[in-house]
């Protein structure tokens, strides 16, 4: 059979020109695909299997639909800024016609989907209808509100808070819908520990009451100390947070030091111990339904890619198999990016025995293989190499690259970078400090030009290479500004304190230069980079929580609190436009700014009470210009946000950090590896030099080529290997080159 040579011997099967395929062939092809792009991306549609039905079922799943359904969801949540109150205030027609807009495409989008699913599954599935009534009601209330605003009535936009909806429902948003669901899945074990919780504070609570209320105590304020049973919930549910620790101790203290015993026995209880054990049921129920989860999508993975062995199957010998060829119009249908190089090496790992065909066992592994993104490694020449070659090649040179790839010489400005941080440190008017800042950066931009003449510019400057363009960048960023810092000040006509601020700042951030130096520092910072996008999930979800009550408590709040300037001295301006505030701690403490006037200062707010300190502060003032009620919006939020979502939150970034902080290679992965190894043009993974790397694969027609001699430095082309995922660029390459064929492959993130 004709081929291309590889490393040891073995061929290449030359990419054969796609054959025209039978209408039922195509067909049966398309639905495949279906199946395994299902299986990749883990999606759980059901969807009809008619010709007509595939073709909008792919068109429904296409990037552009995505990014457009997800454009219109922005628009939707953000004309909230635009509203009243609003931050950028627009008339209501105008608003109006955008959400109606919005609600025409979710409209739409709703209706592709249920061109492709069948209808009794469509009817039955909750999102949908979720979505439709989301609809219906939002412009009952939009007829409703403009027709109350033609005749100057104001009413409340209250669909407003449904606006997340439409985020959380749409099949794009699985993620935040497994979010949710840990959510609920967590909510009945969580709810027994919550009321044991509740019930402790409530008795505690009457303690309070029967210790301090009869003995005319008065706290700071002059106030009645722990005579309304109500109050006395409450201050003790803040104790919880330690929002209001030592002030609400105090009166009782000063009256006898016995009483501290009471308040020490309840934070123990309460504080540490029923907080701890929020955290553990959350994280242990956490585990628990993840591991549900990954096993329910490991069979729906499983049954998705049955389905598709099932329709491609022709039966040779004894068993069922898939032919090469159909195996790679499915895989081009599936991926239409892939390279040639790529689906190659693919097909060598399916079909082990060079049979032709690719049995079961090896089909079903087909999704996970395309989940795994190829990477490569390309051995340049220096282009000083190649121009000036006696002058690169000559002692000196190599004395040079030498030098700059031995590990002393990332010592050393590990030390300088040391010196640097303690200059920062020094007074910055002082000459010789502001001289020495010239050494420093010339010293900085030497180690850049000694690395670009060591290591080939293409490769330092790689797509993977985010410390190298991070340090360049801050670098030339620092050096731009010193020079327009040192420009205007020898001007004596501009203030450049803007400037300076910006060149402090540029300096500080060199100091993360460390973090490239020390292996563990790299390990942690790479783990949390790769656990990154999966954080976005539950940032999605914080996201829905703060929204929905960023609306209600614009809806309830806006105009009670009111923000003036420092230097305004009037009356209103000292209780924050509000009278109820005279001598509260609100207004004391100059809280006017954190209001609900539009949604940017409502999620202010809503940060602010996160962090639950003085969360009481403002639960106190919100309820003294509306009513005492209002304080169980501030409770139901620090339920909601701080006790669970939070630590659902700790728990998801423990188990994703645990994951990919100790994550080897897959199964998947090191069949990859193995096959490389017998193919005979694979090396080990520290025999490589990572400053060769230069990004993903992209010529389409790259072929393998074997390289017999063992001159390396001659050598050029593209070069493979599995890639450890905790190792950034690092400076000190190993002294032997990399040979070609080897795979460089990142597994996608166990838990996104």
């Amino acid at each position: 059979m004709p081929g291309v040579q590889l490393g040891s011997g073995v061929q290449r099967l030359r990419p054969e020109p796609p054959e025209e395929l039978p209408a039922q062939e195509e067909q049966n092809l398309l639905l495949a695909a279906a199946y395994v792009s299902d299986a990749q991306y883990n999606r759980n549609v059901p969807f009809q299997t008619s010709p007509q039905a595939i073709r909008l079922y792919c068109f429904y799943n296409h990037w552009t639909m995505r990014v457009v359904t997800y454009l219109f969801i922005c628009v939707d949540l953000s004309l909230a800024l635009f509203e009243k109150p609003a931050l950028f205030p627009l008339p209501f027609v105008a608003t109006a016609l955008a959400e109606v807009l919005c609600l025409a495409a979710f409209s739409a989008r709703l209706v592709h989907f249920a061109k492709v699913t069948p209808q009794m599954v469509f009817w039955k599935d909750t999102k949908n209808i979720c979505i439709m009534v989301t609809i219906v009601v939002t412009l009952i209330d939009l007829i409703i509100y403009g027709s109350l605003e033609t005749v100057y009535i104001h009413s409340i936009r209250w669909t407003r808070a449904l606006r997340p909806v439409f985020l959380i429902n749409f099949p794009e948003s699985r993620q935040i819908r497994r979010a949710f669901r840990s959510i609920r899945n967590t909510l009945p074990d969580i709810l027994y520990v919550f009321l044991l919780f509740l019930f402790s504070v409530l008795m505690f609570s009457l303690m309070a009451l029967k210790l301090f209320g009869d003995r005319g105590l008065k706290t700071a304020e002059g106030a009645p100390y722990f005579t309304n049973i109500l109050e006395i919930v409450f201050e003790l549910y803040v104790l919880v947070t330690t929002a209001n620790n030592p002030d609400v101790m105090m009166p009782a203290y000063n009256l006898s030091w016995w009483y501290s015993l009471y308040f020490i026995t309840y934070i123990i209880i309460n504080t540490y111990i029923f907080m701890s054990v929020f955290l553990a049921v959350v994280y242990n129920n956490y585990r628990k339904h993840l591991k549900n989860e990954i096993r329910t999508l490991v069979y729906l993975k499983r049954h998705k890619m049955i389905e598709a062995f099932d329709i491609l199957k022709v039966k040779v010998g004894t068993e069922f198999v898939v032919k090469e060829a159909t195996w790679k119009q499915l895989a081009k249908a599936v991926a239409p990016d892939i390279s040639s190089s790529h689906l190659e090496l693919l097909l060598r790992i399916s079909d082990e025995g060079q049979q032709g065909f690719v049995d079961k066992m090896n089909f079903l592994r087909l999704a996970d293989l395309l989940n795994i993104q190829v990477v490569t490694v390309n051995l340049r020449r220096h282009p000083l190499e190649a121009w000036v070659p006696r002058v690169y090649q000559s002692s000196l040179s190599l004395l040079v690259q030498r030098v700059v790839r031995h590990r002393v010489f990332v010592w050393a400005y590990d030390v300088i970078i040391l010196i640097n941080a303690i200059f920062i440190a020094l007074d910055e008017k002082h000459p010789f400090i502001s001289y020495a800042e010239w050494l420093f950066l010339a010293l900085y931009i030497i180690e850049i030009l000694l690395k670009l003449y060591t290591y080939e510019p293409r490769a330092y400057f790689g797509r993977k290479q985010f410390w190298n363009w991070f340090d360049t960048l801050i670098i030339i960023a620092a050096l731009v500004a010193t020079t327009a810092n040192a420009t205007v000040q020898s001007a004596r006509k501009y203030n450049s304190r803007q400037i300076l601020d910006i060149v402090l700042i540029l300096r500080i951030l060199r100091l993360l230069r460390v973090i490239i130096s020390i292996e563990r520092f790299r390990v942690i910072v790479t783990t949390l980079i790769n656990i990154g996008p999966t954080m976005l999930t539950f940032g999605g979800l914080v996201f829905v929580v703060y929204y929905a009550f960023a609306v209600i408590g614009m809806e309830v709040f806006h105009g009670k609190v009111r923000f003036f300037d420092p230097n305004f001295t009037s009356p209103d301006a000292l209780v924050c436009g509000n009278p109820a505030l005279k001598g509260s701690a609100f207004a004391r403490d100059r809280y006017c700014k954190n209001n609900f006037n539009d949604l940017a200062s409502s999620f202010v707010v809503l940060m602010e009470l996160t962090v639950v300190n003085q969360w009481h502060v403002l639960a106190g003032g919100f309820a003294l210009v509306t009513h005492q009620a209002a304080k169980l919006y501030f409770i139901l939020f620090h339920i909601v946000v701080v006790i669970l979502i939070v630590n659902i939150f700790i728990a998801f970034i423990l188990e994703a950090f645990f994951v990919a902080y100790s994550l080897g290679k897959s199964e998947i992965e090191t069949a990859i590896e193995k096959k490389i190894q017998e193919l005979g043009v694979g090396i080990q993974e520290e025999d490589v030099q990572d400053w060769k790397l230069t990004g993903n694969m992209g010529t389409r027609d790259s072929t393998f080529s074997g390289n017999d001699g063992d001159n390396t430095k001659a050598s050029k082309g593209l070069y493979f290997r599995i890639a450890s995922k905790s190792r950034p660029f690092q400076g000190t390459p190993s002294p032997e080159a990399p040979q070609e064929g080897q795979l460089l492959c990142e597994a996608p993130a166990l838990l996104s």
